[in-house]
């Protein structure tokens, strides 16, 4: 178009909308040639205005950069590289290729371009910065309570009886009930744009062609996905899905609840040798991947989808940092939960490198910094770094998953392990100058069981995921309480119910931070499949009918919600000091069990009991003593409590009795002791 003027412009990645025109950059080291495409349709096949960049005018360093008068943000646009294509040398140029810039805002959904290409969109960050910026909550992670969610499945059922069913505006939609039940933060699957048509399976009982849901794939790190957006026309950017999830970030501040998002940056959809270039191969492959050193046509595979991102390479780090400073300045979300994290902190050679990886730089980055930082501890490459992670960050705690689920089931020899975790994990966190409130602790989570699936199954049950029942975890320390699955018998529905009251209590008056996944508070089932990251139907909705149905279990769990949030002893700063701060003859903590001051720490113990004292918070009394009895033992047992000289014990908790098992006004206990029944907890306090 002989409207638009080129300068050598500005060494900026991605697109900056200026005045006159648009500045456009990209990295690539080995390219030999770079050429930008500019699209006036989205449904062009052939670009309105092609340039070459000229090495010599147009490049500095390894970025390519020019700017283009005369377009603004109507324009969409792609890139080409020319360069070597040898993949023993890690080399896989296309210039057929037109590719995704790694720095862009928005792209075009792939559902949407069926007889084109993905293009990436020129959005206007000016335009983001005119919303309106509301004052964020601002919780203390000591103070927070973690919902896990996923956007679509959330509100995609008929019965979520929202206007706007699977988007970004259903769960606004979904405000109070979050609100009811008392969660402080949200924590969304991934909502990075992802592919999910790259599941090949097909469910063998309906013939359905199965999708990867959960978005574990992404193509782009600073755009959210078109596919949550409620809009016709989604594809431009003034009223379309960025300005959605903005929106739904925005209301949920109003409403005093943080957003968290689940990033993916160990991987992308890009595969293995045998998979798609859309970006980053197409761009640098050898900088942005781990190759295998032996044959860098072959992809080291930590993240087991196929490749690993380079996270070591300055580059890369760079890219990172950017997008995470992207939605936490720009977006304001307030935090991030780090799929498979460990792969952050590998050196190129997949060394843990722990405190001197890109892990150190995300803590300590002068913005970044004061989000909420969650890892995952964990990688597909064996990896497992749980507690060695740098000062800064949280972690999800899978030892306290697994201790849990045992001791609920009945297993020996986990009283021990359980009273670590309870008091907040010092073994894992206590090292690195971090505090109780830097472990995650859950039971259950995206992958694996639902807890009602975890009372209700002794096995998976995959069949439905088309792999012949060979994916998802098989060692679930789950049981089903003597029959496979769902059932009309009274006594074991009862029982079920119980269980997971019991698994509720240890969550919240735990030291650390609780965090529930979206549904269990309604006791969803996914029919025994733990791992339905491909089912985007009736197996995966959440079925808000089963709130009425089990509205004991909704009301417990925002019972015991509301009980952690108004008891400053189940949120400490410190660890336990194992020291009596008040002179009441007590340690901030202290142990007991079926006889005065004796606790049963023996290998068939399946019994826990303590008591926090309340005055020992910090050398005041801030809150009632809390004294609690866990028996998982399948036959009642006689508690003795502790006794406090001037102050009775009162009941709020006991899981055995279905009509009243939490107290909003506490019932006195009498005797010094209290018998617990089989497979039951009791939560007391002392006033």
């Amino acid at each position: 178009m002989e409207n638009f003027q080129v300068s050598p412009g500005y060494i900026i990645k991605g697109t900056t909308v200026l005045d006159k025109g648009v500045n456009f950059g990209i990295f690539s080291r080995n390219a030999t040639k770079m050429t930008l495409e500019i699209f006036e349709n989205l449904s062009d096949n052939e670009p309105i205005f092609s340039y070459d960049l000229d090495p010599k005018r147009n490049r500095t360093g390894d970025t390519w950069h020019v700017y283009i008068l005369g377009i603004n943000e109507n324009y969409s646009y792609s890139w080409r590289a020319d360069g070597p294509f040898v993949p023993r040398l890690g080399h896989r140029f296309d210039y057929n290729k037109r590719l995704i810039d790694p720095y862009a805002k928005a792209i075009t959904p792939k559902y949407l371009c069926e007889n084109t290409f993905m293009k990436n969109l020129i959005v206007n960050e000016r335009k983001l910065l005119e919303l309106e910026r509301e004052e964020v909550p601002g919780t203390e992670f000591k103070e927070t309570v973690i919902y896990e969610m996923h956007i679509r499945l959330f509100t995609m059922n008929k019965n979520s009886n929202v206007e706007n069913p699977g988007t970004y505006k259903g769960v606004v939609e979904k405000i109070n009930y979050l609100k009811e039940l008392g969660v402080t933060a949200i924590e969304l699957l991934p909502i990075f744009a992802f592919d999910s048509e790259d599941t090949f399976t097909i469910n063998p009982f309906t013939g359905e062609k199965l999708k990867n849901i959960w978005g574990y794939n992404p193509i782009a790190f600073f755009t959210p996905t078109p596919r949550y957006s409620n809009q016709t026309d989604i594809l431009t950017f003034v009223g379309g899905h960025i300005i959605e999830f903005r929106n739904l970030v925005k209301e949920f501040h109003k409403a005093g609840i943080e957003v968290i998002l689940d990033v993916v940056f160990n991987h992308t959809e890009e595969g293995n040798e045998n998979g798609t270039t859309v970006s980053f191969k197409g761009l640098d492959n050898s900088i942005y991947y781990l190759l295998s050193q032996k044959d860098k046509r072959y992809y080291c595979n930590y993240s087991g989808t196929g490749n690993t991102i380079n996270a070591s390479h300055a580059v890369v780090k760079e890219l990172i940092i950017a997008s995470l400073r992207y939605w936490y300045a720009m977006m304001l979300v307030d935090g991030f939960r780090f799929d498979l994290a460990a792969i952050l902190g590998r050196d190129e050679n997949g060394n843990w490198i722990g405190d001197l990886s890109l892990l150190k730089d995300i803590a300590d980055d002068s913005v970044i910094s004061g989000a909420k930082l969650i890892a995952e501890g964990w990688d597909a490459a064996g990896g497992y770094f749980l507690g060695e992670f740098p000062c800064g960050w949280a972690e999800w705690n899978g030892k306290f998953r697994d201790t849990v689920r045992k001791f609920i089931k009945g297993d020996p020899g986990q009283v021990s392990d359980l009273a670590t975790r309870v008091i907040g994990s010092p073994d894992l966190f206590s090292k690195y100058g971090r505090k109780p409130y830097h472990g995650i602790n859950f039971i259950t989570a995206h992958d694996g069981f639902t807890m009602w699936d975890l009372v209700s199954y002794n096995e998976k049950h995959n069949l439905a995921n088309g792999e012949d029942n060979r994916d998802g975890e098989n060692n679930n320390n789950s049981w089903n309480h003597g029959i496979e699955g769902e059932t009309d018998d009274p006594n074991i529905i009862a029982l079920r119910k119980k269980q997971m009251k019991n698994m509720v209590v240890i969550l919240m008056i735990s030291q650390g931070v609780p965090m529930i996944l979206m549904g269990d508070e309604m006791a969803k089932t996914q029919n025994g499949n733990n791992n339905a990251y491909c089912q985007d139907n009736d197996t995966n909705w959440i079925d808000w009918d089963r709130k009425e149905k089990f509205i004991d279990i909704f009301n417990f769990f925002k019972n015991m919600i509301n009980f952690r949030k108004i008891h400053k002893a189940l949120k400490r700063e410190k660890f336990f000091s194992d020291s009596d701060l008040d002179g009441n003859g007590y340690t901030d903590i202290s142990w007991h069990g079926l006889y005065p001051e004796k606790p049963d720490w023996s290998y068939e113990s399946r019994v826990l009991a303590f008591m926090i004292d309340g005055g020992d918070i910090n050398g005041i009394d801030e809150d009632n003593d809390i004294y609690v009895a866990l028996n998982s033992h399948y036959e009642p047992l006689t508690f003795y409590l502790p006794y406090i000289p001037g102050k009775k014990w009162y009941r709020v908790v006991d899981t055995s009795e279905p009509t009243e098992d939490f107290l909003e006004i506490p019932l006195v206990i009498e005797d010094n002791k209290y018998l617990v029944k089989d497979r039951s907890s009791i939560v007391l306090i002392s006033k």
